[in-house]
């Protein structure tokens, strides 16, 4: 039993080391995508050490694992030609790596030659922001040199021909700070380089460009919204410095006695509101100014 099991254990030692010199050569070609139908890719027969006239009695048979037949060999000559149109970014994506692999053997041979064919990337691809428009809500008080994160664009294509970097439309309040991450990707910041000021300014539009490094170069735009938020650095001021009234002993209560008038470029809880002290007789109106005689008989 146990010699039984030594001889099969020879057997199928010897029957690897068949199978693996049945392939006696690889051959490796580069071609980038997108080339048409019947693009040349290698002289195969040539690279084999093969004679044209010995081709039409040999018969080259191409084998592939492939759901499409992207390659085929021309019996009568041995080019290797594009067979179908070839998209890298659908036959490898996410990979920086792209290739074609596949066996070539001869009718009259055991022997099996495998060919590599590498895919180069063409700039084929605009990068792509997720949105056309992105919002932000910025603080008035925030110092220069504040930093602000940005969407990043996605570019289907890899190496030189991904995003190389980012810009920014012309303005006087924002510069732009590109940094490459871990693994080559680029990410943008806003930079505050001027004060801002929601008085002047609250709604400030501009356009983000992200821009590849293939040749010719593309881009992709996105607009970026900043909503400048209001601080209390504003304060009200009068239409006048003193305000004067006179009114009878018996007015009636309720009775308008002085209007005032005041201004404050705030918003919101920022903005004026009117206050006539904690012992007045008065009732003031925080929003109108108007003051009314309250319960308390004048004197």
């Amino acid at each position: 039993m146990t010699m039984a099991i030594m001889m099969l254990s020879r057997m199928a030692i010897i029957f690897l080391l068949s199978i693996s010199n049945l392939v006696s050569e690889q051959l490796r070609y580069s071609i980038p995508e997108e080339m048409e139908r019947g693009a040349f890719v290698g002289n195969v027969a040539e690279d084999l050490g093969l004679k044209v006239w010995e081709l039409p009695t040999r018969k080259f048979l191409l084998l592939s694992d492939y759901s499409k037949q992207y390659m085929e060999v021309n019996v009568e000559n041995g080019f290797l030609f594009v067979n179908e149109r070839i998209d890298r970014e659908q036959l490898c994506p996410k990979s920086a790596a792209c290739s074609l692999s596949f066996q070539i053997t001869l009718d009259d041979s055991m022997e099996m030659y495998a060919v590599e064919v590498e895919i180069l990337d063409v700039n084929d691809n605009s990068p792509v922001f997720s949105k056309k428009e992105f919002y932000l809500q910025i603080n008035e008080l925030n110092a220069p040199g504040a930093r602000f994160l940005l969407e990043s664009a996605r570019d289907l294509d890899v190496g030189t021909n991904t995003i190389n970097t980012y810009q920014i439309s012309p303005n006087e309040h924002f510069g732009i700070k590109v940094q490459t991450r871990t693994g080559g990707s680029k990410s943008a910041e806003l930079v505050l380089k001027k004060d801002l000021d929601r008085e002047q300014h609250s709604i400030l539009t501009l356009v983000l460009t992200a821009i590849d490094g293939g040749i010719p170069r593309r881009s992709g735009t996105a607009r970026i919204i900043i909503n400048v938020m209001d601080a209390n650095d504003n304060a009200p001021v009068f239409d006048h410095e003193t305000y004067r009234a006179s009114a009878l002993e018996n007015i009636a209560n309720g009775s308008l006695v002085l209007r005032v008038h005041a201004t404050d470029i705030d918003e919101g809880t920022n903005a004026e509101r009117f206050n006539f002290g904690e012992r007045s007789r008065f009732d003031e109106d925080t929003l109108t100014g108007n003051y009314h005689h309250l319960h308390e008989q004048l004197r």
